[in-house]
C-alpha cells in the first residue's frame, strides 16, 4: 500500500552544472565487469577481454581516456559509428 505525504514545496539542493570532474577507477572496473566476454572486436579494436588482461595498466588507460573525453567535451566521429556484418552460423544437427 502506498502512502502519500504532503509536499511543502520547499526544495533545497546544490546545483552542479556540467560533467563530473573525474572518472574514477572503480567506476571503470564496474563498467568493465558488466561487459560481455568473448565478443569480437568492432571498428575501435579492443574488447573487454583485452583490456581486462592488461589489468591495472589497461584500466588506468581507459580511465584516462574517459576523463579526456569528458574534459574535451567531444568524442571522435569514427567512434560514433558501427558496422554490422551478418555471419552465417550453420546449425549443428
Amino acid at each position: 500500500m502506498s502512502e502519500e505525504n504532503e509536499w511543502d514545496h520547499e526544495v533545497s539542493s546544490s546545483v552542479k552544472e556540467g560533467a563530473e570532474d573525474r572518472v574514477m577507477i572503480p567506476e571503470v572496473i564496474a563498467a568493465m565487469n558488466k561487459m560481455k566476454k568473448h565478443k569480437a572486436a568492432g571498428l575501435s579494436g579492443p574488447v573487454a577481454d583485452v583490456i581486462q588482461a592488461t589489468r591495472d595498466i589497461g584500466i588506468q588507460c581507459l580511465t584516462d581516456l574517459c576523463y579526456g573525453i569528458i574534459k574535451e567535451g567531444c568524442i571522435r566521429d569514427h567512434w560514433k559509428s558501427s558496422v554490422v556484418l551478418p555471419v552465417y552460423k550453420p546449425s549443428v544437427l
